[in-house]
């Protein structure tokens, strides 16, 4: 049976957003930005941030969504079909600082495929990485500019964000999963 630990709570959420939407602001001063959300859940965190970051500046902040389905290097190999997503960059991003938004940054992989998606849209100034939650164990030299908590996981760990857009609950969990018993097979 799994052992899940509360993390962040649904107040640690807020508050992690607000630290970050203000980190955001101070690193930013003066250059035009956009908050992008990487789907499902970096899309509502981007969202939340964007309205964070617009009310802090008193300033329009473009805010998008990308789908990454088809750049993930793993696409081929997966045993399900991915789930795709529309994604809504409405705006030009050439010459602006994009501020990614993500749930977990893990092996990096995923912000390799929405950064490759983000450039077939156009070149931003600069790209900057935003993620409620880093576990670590990258494969990839990618790291965050913005972190809501860092978690030091083993691998057979799970960083599990819920949020109350889809989960009903804004909360991130530490999800443990037993050894499992070698069978004979």
């Amino acid at each position: 049976m799994d052992q899940e630990k509360v993390v962040l709570d649904r107040d640690d959420v807020r508050r992690t957003l607000v630290r970050i939407a203000h980190e955001i602001v101070e690193h930013n001063q003066g250059q035009p930005l956009a908050v992008v959300g990487i789907h499902r859940r970096g899309a509502h965190l981007a969202r939340r941030l964007h309205a964070l970051v617009a009310e802090l500046t008193g300033e329009d902040v473009a805010l998008g969504d990308l789908d990454i389905a088809f750049y993930r290097d793993d696409v081929s190999t997966r045993p399900a079909a991915p789930v795709v997503h529309a994604t809504h960059l409405d705006f030009p991003i050439d010459g602006l600082t994009v501020v990614v938004v993500d749930d977990v940054l893990f092996t990096g992989r995923t912000v390799r495929a929405a950064i490759e998606a983000l450039f077939d849209y156009g070149r931003p100034a600069r790209v900057r990485l935003a993620v409620l939650a880093d576990r670590g164990h990258r494969e990839l030299p990618i790291r965050p500019d913005y972190v809501g908590k860092n978690l030091p996981t083993s691998r057979g760990e799970r960083v599990q964000v819920q949020l109350v857009e889809v989960d009903e609950v804004d909360q991130v969990l530490l999800v443990s999963t037993p050894e499992e018993e070698p069978h004979d097979g």
